[in-house]
């Protein structure tokens, strides 16, 4: 892929944007007062496109808002189309030299970006906070692992290597490349603004790939943050764009039409990510999908009961329920069934609800008002049909009338008893602060109600039985299966599902394959 075949220069792709998309100067863009304060580093309160290495404000701009008040705490510029194609043009421009730079410069950069992560961690969580609502210390913990998945893949860039084959002939040899894909479109979800942009631009950065980020209209000031580091870092211009947006159906359709792309990243719904399949097929592109999940949490007999009510909580729980690894159906052994749900009763009903950035509080709001709505709609539906409620199950009130949190878009953690699998609370994958119970007899009937489900990313189960434990980890249609644990994921672990959960692998020795082409070449001597 030669610039000179684009009409375009790295420093020439502003040019072309319509005037009315056009901004150059340093200035940020309505900006809360609270949300500057609370930032050593205001410098990483970006409200910019970041495109061909410079800093872009449109005049069309949408509003972040901060869902433990449902108050707005920054604007952002509104990218469509033409910033996209402009994005695209100066990944594809820089992507020659960036591809051709040696694996330890590549390395050398992204430890920088690395260390320039860690250095601004107070504030980079703050960012996820604010614009995520998930209390601090999970957005530290996801700090921590989105920033060692940059360290990870700093230095399996120089660990890109090919084979030489044996050869049927005495006067050939065939040697396996491995070359970078291209440009690369990210597009990345609401609920791990900082971990999920990592895992995708990290590996892809590291083989020798540029990137175009499109991060979730909901928080973009952890991507835009990210960006402003690797600048600093010493990304090329060009190699590292980011085009936020609150018209994501603009940004996707110019991502999958430009035949620039060569790859797709897509962490987010089953719905949407089927859309990008099927739109990737006319320019042929690769695609990673990181979709739905529905993961099982199974209670056998011989379980630890007291862990294994602690770690549904940890599971379930997290970031108010809504990510996709969480625990979305328990499955309680029958002997077991009502001392298990006391006990997860009685631990569920020690959590706070509160603002993230409030000391005491573990566990905030849900993303959006509209997400509230869809998961009272189903636990009605489910005490319609004969769930009953064990705590929880509605709306909050904070004791402060005047609280900016009765604004906010809060769910009670709730467990609910007497769920039947038909119900579509347990069918569907809820992304909500909901566990629901599920009595079954045997283990066979155990792996039959896990396995009922489209969606095969992650799996739980608790047991004490070895036996058991290689029976239905092999028996489990799911990607990723914890055992007594819910702590599934690492840096140097593959993370992805299997059916309608998606395609392709994160992290791990594994993911940077996901941006390598393997070229065959014979050479006749």
């Amino acid at each position: 892929m030669n610039p000179s075949t684009l009409g375009f220069a790295p420093q020439r792709v502003l040019s072309q944007l319509p005037k009315n998309a056009r901004h150059f100067s340093n200035a940020r863009k309505l900006q809360s007062p609270e949300l500057s304060q609370l930032l050593n580093d205001k410098s990483l309160l970006q409200s910019g496109a970041h495109i061909g290495g410079d800093w872009l404000h449109s005049s069309s701009t949408f509003e972040v808002h901060n869902p433990a008040t449902g108050q707005p705490i920054a604007s952002v510029s509104d990218c469509g189309a033409s910033e996209t194609d402009a994005a695209i043009s100066a990944a594809a421009a820089a992507f020659p030299a960036w591809a051709a730079r040696p694996a330890k410069d590549r390395s050398a950069i992204l430890r920088r970006w690395h260390e320039l992560i860690l250095s601004s961690k107070d504030d980079i969580t703050k960012l996820m906070t604010m614009e995520c609502g998930k209390p601090l210390a999970e957005s530290r913990n996801e700090f921590d692992g989105g920033a060692e998945s940059v360290a990870w893949f700093a230095d399996e860039a120089r660990r890109i290597d090919g084979d030489v084959l044996q050869t049927p002939a005495r006067d050939k040899r065939f040697l396996v490349l491995r070359q970078p894909i291209g440009v690369v479109g990210a597009v990345t979800p609401w609920n791990f603004p900082f971990s999920m942009i990592t895992r995708k631009t990290a590996p892809a950065i590291a083989a020798g790939c540029t990137v175009v980020l499109k991060p979730s209209e909901l928080t973009p000031l952890t991507a835009l943050a990210v960006a402003e580091l690797g600048k600093r870092a010493g990304l090329p211009d060009g190699v590292f764009n980011v085009v936020p947006t609150n018209t994501a159906k603009a940004v996707g359709d110019a991502l999958m039409a430009s035949s620039l792309v060569r790859k797709i990243g897509f962490t987010g719904s089953t719905a949407v990510g089927k859309a990008l399949y099927a739109a990737a097929a006319p320019t042929v592109k690769r695609v990673s999908l990181e979709l739905g999940g529905n993961a099982p949490f199974i209670v056998f007999e011989d379980a630890d009961l007291d862990k294994a009510a602690r770690d549904v909580v940890l599971s379930s729980y997290r970031n108010a329920g809504q990510t996709c690894i969480c625990t979305n159906r328990v499955l309680v052994a029958e002997s077991v069934h009502d001392n298990f749900a006391d006990k997860l009763v009685k631990k569920v009903q020690t959590l706070r609800l509160g603002n993230g950035m409030d000391s005491g509080v573990t566990h905030g709001p849900m993303i959006t008002n509209k997400a509230v709505d869809t998961v009272e709609g189903k636990v009605t539906e489910a005490l319609g049909a004969g769930a009953k409620i064990a705590t929880g199950g509605a709306r909050p009130q904070f004791n402060n009338e005047k609280s900016l949190l009765n604004n906010g878009y809060f769910y009670e953690p709730t467990v609910l008893t007497d769920v039947d699998p038909s119900m579509r609370i347990f069918k569907e994958e809820s992304f909500a602060p909901v566990t629901p119970l599920v009595k079954f007899a045997t283990e066979e009937e155990a792996l039959s109600l896990a396995n009922s489900t489209p969606y095969g990313l992650a799996a739980y189960f608790y047991t004490r039985d070895l036996g058991r434990a290689w029976r239905v980890s092999e028996g489990l249609q799911f990607g990723m299966v914890g055992v007594n644990e819910v702590a599934i994921t690492s840096e140097n672990v593959p993370f992805g599902g299997v059916k309608e959960s998606g395609l392709g692998r994160e992290n791990s020795k594994y993911g940077i394959l996901e941006y390598l082409d393997l070229k065959t070449v014979c050479l006749g001597i």
